[in-house]
Order: C-alpha cells, then sequence, then structure tokens
C-alpha cells in the first residue's frame, strides 16, 4: 500500500509539473519537441501492450495509426463529421482491425517472427489499397482545412496539441497501470512467459491475445486522429510508414518493455538524444550515424532497457545498505 502511495504521489506530481510546464516556456520549438515526446511515448505504448506484457511482437503497428488517420479525416473531408466524435469511430476503426488481423493470425497459430511479418504485410497491404482507390485520394493524399476549434481538434497555438498529446500519454499510462494489477493483465503476462503454460492452467490465450490487439488498434486509431488534425495532411506513405512501426517498438525497448514508463523514458531518450546530434553535428548524415550507435549500444548492453537499468541499480544499492 505505501508502494502504491508513493508512486500515485510521483504520478500526481509529474502531471501537475507537465501541465504547468507550457508555462515557462516560451520557445514553439521545445513544446513542438515535447508534444512528439509524448505523442510517440503514446504509440510506444500502445505497442507495449501487445509486444511488452503479451510477448507478441508487430512490425505493422503502424496499419492502426494509418486507419484511424483515414477513417477520421475521410468522415471529416466528405461527411463533416468534426473530429471531435470522429477520433471515437477512428478508435473503433483500429480495434475492428485489430480484431481481424489478431483473429487471422493468431487463429492460425503464428507466433514470434511469423507473426511479426505478417503485420508487416498486413501494414504494406493498406499502403497499397490506399494509394489505389479513390476516397483516400489515392497517391495524393487528403488535405484538411485549418479550421481552429475543439469539434476539429485544431488549435491556434502548439500549446494545445502539446496538451492534447499529454491527455493521450496520461491515458495510456493508466492503461497500462490497470494492466498491472488486472487478471488480464496478469494472463498477458503468463503468455508472455509460457504460452502452453498459460494455457495449460486454464487462460484462454486466443482470446487475451485478440484483446491485446483490439486495444492496441484503438489506441493507433486514436494517434492516427492526432497526426492529421495536427498536420493537416495524410497519404498512404505517411499513414502506413514502416519507420514509425519501429520507432513503435524502439522506444519501448530502450525504455524498458513490459514496464509502466518504459516507452515514455525511451521516447524521450531517443528524442533528446536525436535533437542534440542534430544541433552539435553539421556533418550531413552523421548525426542519424551517432543516434544509431547510441541505439546499439542501449541495445546490445541493456536487454531490460533504461528501465532495467535503473532497477538493477537501486537493488544493487539495497544489497550494499544491508
Amino acid at each position: 500500500m505505501t508502494n502504491f502511495r508513493s508512486h500515485l504521489y510521483f504520478l500526481l506530481l509529474g502531471a501537475i509539473a507537465l501541465i504547468i510546464l507550457p508555462y515557462f516556456i516560451s520557445s514553439r520549438f521545445y513544446i513542438d519537441v515535447l508534444t512528439l515526446i509524448f505523442f510517440t511515448a503514446y504509440l510506444g505504448q500502445s505497442w507495449n501492450i501487445l509486444g511488452g506484457y503479451a510477448g507478441q511482437f508487430s512490425f505493422g503497428g503502424v496499419m492502426f495509426f494509418g486507419t484511424g488517420a483515414y477513417v477520421s479525416s475521410i468522415l471529416l473531408t466528405t461527411f463533416g463529421f468534426p473530429p471531435i466524435f470522429g477520433i471515437f469511430l477512428a478508435i473503433m476503426g483500429g480495434a475492428l482491425l485489430g480484431l481481424i488481423v489478431g483473429y487471422m493470425s493468431f487463429r492460425s497459430g503464428l507466433k514470434g517472427s511469423y507473426f511479426a511479418l505478417i503485420t508487416l504485410a498486413f501494414a504494406e497491404l493498406l499502403r497499397v489499397l490506399a494509394n489505389s482507390v479513390e476516397f483516400t485520394g489515392g497517391g495524393v493524399g487528403l488535405f484538411l482545412t485549418y479550421a481552429p476549434g475543439l469539434s476539429n481538434l485544431q488549435f491556434e497555438s502548439p500549446v494545445g496539441f502539446y496538451y492534447f498529446a499529454l491527455v493521450l500519454m496520461f491515458i495510456s499510462i493508466a492503461i497500462v497501470y490497470w494492466l498491472e494489477s488486472s487478471r488480464f493483465g496478469a494472463q498477458l503476462v503468463a503468455i508472455r512467459e509460457n504460452e502452453d503454460a498459460a494455457e495449460a492452467l486454464g487462460v484462454d490465450t486466443l482470446k487475451c491475445k485478440i484483446y491485446a490487439i483490439m486495444i492496441m488498434g484503438g489506441m493507433g486509431g486514436a494517434a492516427g486522429t492526432f497526426y492529421a488534425q495536427k498536420y493537416l495532411y495524410i497519404d498512404p506513405p505517411i499513414s502506413y510508414s514502416i519507420a514509425l512501426s519501429v520507432e513503435m517498438l524502439l522506444v519501448t525497448i530502450v525504455g524498458g518493455m513490459g514496464t509502466v514508463f518504459g516507452p515514455l523514458i525511451g521516447s524521450f531518450v531517443l528524442h533528446t538524444v536525436n535533437e542534440i546530434a542534430r544541433h552539435f553535428i553539421s556533418t550531413p548524415g552523421l548525426s542519424l550515424i551517432v543516434y544509431g550507435f547510441i541505439l546499439i549500444v542501449i541495445i546490445s548492453y541493456l536487454p531490460n532497457g533504461l528501465i532495467g537499468l535503473f532497477r538493477k541499480t537501486r537493488e544493487n544499492k539495497e544489497d550494499n545498505d544491508a
């Protein structure tokens, strides 16, 4: 109970600090960087539910992001349906796609690299379809009208999108906190550790994995709406970008898979390193080499991510104190 209360106090203090932080930052650049960190942490957290807790690695998580972006954008541009309601249909669209992909994949017994590759194939299939049909704008994409207002989830100031991304991130943390203390979360962890043993103990592994990918899909759908309303343009290469799929799993792996704050820490570290490298290294391409080298070091020597390093340091300190 004491540990829970300390975590709750920490969360409240952190939330208050992040809420008031924009009042002390005058630079639009730093607001945009923080918004990107929160947004990427949210995407990483969606991947964390399926990959970190359930142990089902996906290379095609961007399919939910792209589907959500197209659902809300098409509803807005074709039917005038406001995004403040369209985001819920985007969530439903992402969850439905998760149900379809999950049922087809898990029912067929796909695991490990086979499941990762089939999700990548689904993402590529959706990219080709979006590039071919007329109602998505084809290769030209969809242009959204700039009309600031809560109903359009658009804001005149970048601080509005900062709070939008912050709310999404808080929701994702709340979902994972619920997983940590729920029976469903325990079942996902059991599947991750040993799926055959979990099934022998009575866990409906198929249903649990489908629920997990549906949650991931719904979260990805909301992320797609956020992106579309912030940048006012989507096209197939953006909406179904493999680079975004890789970033989702990278921030989680670097921060710590199967942890509450791993994606946030990973997102903060990777984006901070990237911005510092771009700022201080002017040679074209060299900043990406430095960024890649740091990633290799973290992944090679910290298999449990930065959260694992913090835990190991704390345990060593407690052992020394004892």
